[in-house]
């Protein structure tokens, strides 16, 4: 089988209907799966937390949401996702399919992020304390085993939809331009 070359592998990744084609719709992209990520991890670590889902778990939810989601945004693109970047470019070769590269991606951001969050969820939620590393080995791991299994099967589904969606309704907008 002939190897793709970097740009043809670009050129197909541009016309894929199931991923952002710019920046616009990357942001539009991650927002959706950071909405979602954050909103599942935030509302079960609180939970877990206060014991039950009641009136001032939700508050707590609602008012620990916008912190995370912007927490997320921001490390997510600019190191956490860059470096999964890297990694899949390592471990995937250019003839592999979409789906392996896209599960590459998600375990090695997840695992990031996971890792990022669960240490950062902590510090927000009970603040520097002694047995921070040990409360991080405890809940890592779940974090980490939820987030990948929420990802693979609700998550990402969700976003690539959205992005095939939009594809849909700029495509039929340029034709409908054209004729």
């Amino acid at each position: 089988m002939a190897e793709i070359s970097f740009f043809e592998r670009k050129k197909t990744m541009n016309q894929e209907t199931r991923l952002p084609r710019n920046a616009k719709e990357g942001a539009l992209y991650g927002a959706i799966i950071c909405t979602l990520t954050v909103l599942l991890m935030t509302t079960l670590n609180v939970t877990l937390a206060v014991g039950e889902f009641n009136k001032d778990a939700v508050l707590t939810i609602l008012k620990s949401l916008p912190i995370f989601w912007v927490i997320v945004m921001i490390i997510e693109p600019v190191l956490i996702g860059r470096l999964a970047e890297k990694l899949v470019r390592k471990f995937t070769e250019p003839t592999d399919s979409f789906n392996a590269r896209i599960l590459f991606r998600i375990l090695f951001t997840v695992l990031g992020m996971s890792a990022v969050m669960t240490l950062i969820g902590e510090i927000i939620g009970n603040g520097f304390h002694s047995e921070i590393f040990s409360s991080f080995l405890t809940n890592w791991p779940r974090n980490f085993l939820i987030v990948l299994i929420a990802e693979i099967a609700v998550i990402q589904p969700i976003a690539r939809f959205a992005m095939v969606k939009l594809h849909a309704s700029q495509d039929k907008k340029s034709s409908g331009v054209l004729m």
